[in-house]
């Protein structure tokens, strides 16, 4: 199993690398292009939703872990940062609806498996994607 590991400022316009990163990620663990534009676009929404909801203030910093092996493609993003102080351009995320939310359905209609958990303040939300 190969894994790759890489941490993010909590800034939106970091969005365009991680996408890209991702999908060389998927690329090179053999996936068709809608699979890959399936992943990326599950990636971006779990980054925003990680650094982003359920806080007054952006996260510093998330990391976005990938476990790349035979036939299947693990993604975990997580908040990594001991609190929230970037400002946010919207502060409607402290009202947004949980679990049901359109962002969480996103991502379980493009990826085959995802869980989510808050631990400590925390968030992490584990994806995954089979050949």
């Amino acid at each position: 199993m190969d894994r790759i590991k890489i941490t993010i400022p909590g800034k939106p316009e970091y969005l365009t690398m991680v996408r890209l990163a991702i999908g060389s990620v998927a690329t090179t663990a053999g996936f068709s292009i809608d699979d890959i534009e399936d992943i990326k676009t599950a990636v971006e929404e779990a980054c925003k939703n990680v650094t982003c909801h359920g806080h007054d203030k952006r996260a510093d910093e998330y990391e976005v872990e990938c476990a790349v092996e035979a036939g299947r493609l693990e993604i975990t993003i997580t908040d990594i940062c001991e609190c929230h102080t970037l400002e946010k351009v919207n502060k409607a995320c402290r009202h947004c609806p949980g679990e049901g939310n359109i962002a969480l359905y996103m991502m379980q209609t493009l990826m085959d498996e995802v869980s989510v958990k808050n631990e400590d303040g925390r968030k992490s939300i584990k994806m995954v994607k089979a050949l």
